[in-house]
């Protein structure tokens, strides 16, 4: 991280022994004893508007967009310019889960030998940055993007979520035994929306009017 201008590392439940007993490359202490821990993926992500996962893409039901690194990479360097964006990395050993891809707006893949997708963490890492740390550098050379709304945060996009599972829940929508498929399904259709912070809260305001109506 240190090495391509990255700063901000975010750790969900690490292992303790391994973390507390780690030890940076040479300039890089100060990055990793400012490290912030978090209990849940929900609260690392809070305060971003873009959370991308990676995955090695076998043995899984995708169902999210997938984006190539190469082709990625502009595309997370376009959101920078507006807010923050969450790099999300799983275990080497099973990835992330499917609870974990609920959070993510899309998925990417570094391409890989078929027979050996799986990538060392730390070597996965260093690649992803070094393809952003290049394409930045490419960008800096080109002519700035127009003015783009700034997208919902990762917090305002799951209070979203929530109210209308909460609505669903009221009108009798969800059958039983059903909830988590649907609310999985529910958070697959708002990322694709790519609502904005200002429109989120619009359909904030709709939708506890809704609540309010099916609840008096």
């Amino acid at each position: 991280m240190s090495n391509f201008g990255f700063s901000s590392l975010r750790l969900v439940n690490p292992y303790e022994p391994s973390f507390r007993e780690a030890r940076s490359a040479v300039g890089a202490a100060e990055l990793l004893a400012s490290a912030a821990e978090f209990k849940s993926v929900a609260e690392a992500v809070a305060d971003c508007s873009l959370v991308v996962g990676t995955s090695a893409l076998h043995h899984r039901e995708l169902r999210h967009p997938v984006h190539h690194l190469p082709a990625a990479a502009p595309l997370l360097l376009h959101h920078l310019q507006k807010s923050r964006v969450a790099l999300l990395f799983g275990s080497e050993k099973t990835g992330l889960s499917n609870d974990d891809f609920t959070h993510c707006h899309w998925l990417l893949h570094i391409p890989a030998q078929e027979h050996h997708l799986s990538m060392n963490l730390g070597q996965a890492v260093a690649v992803c940055l070094y393809e952003l740390a290049r394409h930045a550098a490419v960008e800096k050379t080109q002519t700035p993007a127009a003015d783009q709304p700034i997208l919902a945060t990762a917090e305002g996009f799951d209070r979203l979520a929530a109210l209308w599972l909460e609505i669903l829940r009221a009108s009798g929508y969800i059958k039983p035994g059903a909830e988590a498929t649907t609310e999985e399904k529910l958070r697959r259709m708002l990322h694709r929306l790519n609502l904005s912070a200002d429109d989120a809260e619009v359909w904030m305001g709709m939708l506890r009017q809704v609540s309010w109506k099916l609840n008096h």
